[in-house]
């Protein structure tokens, strides 16, 4: 039931421009609260975008972004973990750092008992904040005499600890390749197929919301009334949509909005690219992160598991994940950054083969490196791919989240998925001038009526539709 909504709150009319993570949680946490939103999607889905696979273990512990990026993340994720109950793969996070990387993991140990006592803290606040285990669970060290015990063991039908999860990362880790101690850590999964479900299912069910998915926004202008008209078009036919307040989610495409609203603003865009694989496993696996410097050769290898022998892989160089070129930076003639032609073309029309499969394979032979038996792996999709923005100047930057432009027009200008309700809070926070503590009485969106039959069949045929292999959609 929805609590303490001021009546001036649900007069108001906003609109959303873009239906990505950032535009779906923004409008159901708007209609949540029985606002009028009307949320404006060009593809015929919601959630597309950069590959999402994780909530901020990997870039959590990443060891060239603070700590209070990382406390800022944490606090996140858990938020996210409570509206999208439907879509967290439940399973640990290995961090190893390679024998040719200069790192240990005794440099992350201050930052892990940080992250442990703010989760502490966390669910003293609040007891429905435990959503990552018991607090003093929340991470565990391996030596090489632990992996060498469980090379021998069966991984049990039930996962009850952290051994059981690092059963089968044991029995196929070339050892002489990594230094000890590995780091387990209790964070999850993130379903993007199934994010794009929920969310869907949810606002097509809210009274609140009008989801005008296939609907392209040609061009916005704020009236002397002191409202927005936004016009846009579906199958060729354009409308006029007028609202109070207008919420810039376009992901990449932001800076497309601001030139047209006139609201200049710096950023950078990085096109990004993940590979599907399948490795015919019969033991549950880990998302297991091989640390490694940015845009080297050796840069950051990540093993993320899905049902039925799927695995999504990231290599953070040149050839596999990141791209040459594939970094671009706003103009004085324009808020969007240009990317090259080719990395459009990859949006609008898709992959050459060629390249997918090549790529596809060198990420298999940098997963190998460390697992060598992976090289057995097939390649079984294309690419997960998109363009992430990055606002201002910091390449790292990895929790960030809202901007404004007077008292009409909000950007949502997330980095890591587990941004987006704290985007939400901050806009209506900021808009309609509502304390933290009074949104923290109001209902929060979340997907506890939904059938959980529903959201399977529908993230499934979302991944059939985007051409990718339906078990990406299974928890």
């Amino acid at each position: 039931m929805i609590k303490n909504v001021p009546s001036t709150l649900k007069s108001k009319r906003i609109a959303i421009i873009g239906g990505g993570i950032a535009g779906s949680t923004i409008a159901l946490r708007l209609a949540g609260l029985d606002i009028n939103v009307t949320l404006f999607e060009e593809g015929v889905s919601l959630v597309n975008g950069p590959p999402v696979c994780h909530l901020h273990a990997g870039g959590n512990l990443y060891p060239d972004i603070s700590d209070d990026q990382c406390l800022t993340l944490l606090e996140q994720s858990i938020a996210t973990m409570k509206i999208y109950p439907h879509c967290i793969n439940k399973r640990p996070t290995v961090i190893a750092i390679p024998q040719r990387d200069a790192g240990n993991i005794e440099r992350l140990l201050p930052r892990l008992e940080l992250l442990t006592q703010r989760y502490k803290a966390l669910i003293q606040v609040d007891g429905s904040n435990k959503v990552l285990g018991e607090a003093d669970d929340y991470y565990q060290m391996f030596t090489r005499e632990d992996l060498e015990l469980l090379k021998t063991t069966s991984q049990p039908t039930e996962m009850t600890q952290f051994s059981d999860w690092m059963i089968p990362l044991a029995k196929n880790l070339d050892l002489d390749s990594v230094k000890f101690p590995l780091l387990m850590v209790q964070e999850y999964g993130l379903s993007l197929f199934r994010i794009a479900a929920s969310t869907e299912l949810s606002l097509n069910a809210s009274e609140s919301c009008n989801l005008l998915v296939n609907n392209k926004v040609i061009n916005v202008a704020y009236t002397a009334a002191k409202t927005w008209l936004i016009s846009h078009s579906e199958n060729g036919i354009q409308t006029t949509t007028e609202v109070d307040y207008l919420i810039n989610a376009c992901g990449y495409r932001t800076g497309v909005i601001d030139d047209m609203a006139d609201t200049p603003k710096e950023r950078m865009v990085e096109f990004k690219a993940a590979y599907i694989t399948r490795w015919q496993q019969s033991e549950r696996w880990p998302e297991v992160v091989f640390h490694g410097q940015r845009g080297t050769p050796e840069g950051m290898a990540q093993l993320t598991p899905y049902p039925d022998g799927y695995f999504q892989l990231h290599g953070m160089t040149e050839e596999i994940t990141l791209f040459k070129n594939g970094l671009a930076k706003t103009t004085a003639d324009s808020a969007q950054p240009k990317l090259d032609k080719s990395f459009i073309n990859k949006l609008v029309e898709g992959w050459d083969q060629q390249e997918s499969d090549s790529r596809t394979q060198k990420a298999i032979t940098h997963i190998s490196h460390f697992i060598p038996s992976f090289n057995d792996a097939i390649i079984a999709g294309r690419p997960l791919f998109g363009a992430q923005q990055i606002p201002g100047k910091d390449v790292s930057l990895r929790a960030y989240d809202v901007s404004f432009e007077g008292q009409q027009y909000a950007r949502a200008e997330i980095v890591k998925a587990s941004s987006a309700l704290t985007v939400a809070d901050q806009i209506i926070h900021k808009l309609f001038d509502y304390s933290y503590d009074q949104l923290s009485d109001m209902s929060k969106p979340n997907f506890v009526d939904l059938a959980e039959n529903d959201i399977n069949t529908l993230a499934c045929n979302i991944a059939k539709d985007r051409d990718y292999p339906t078990s990406l959609a299974k928890i």
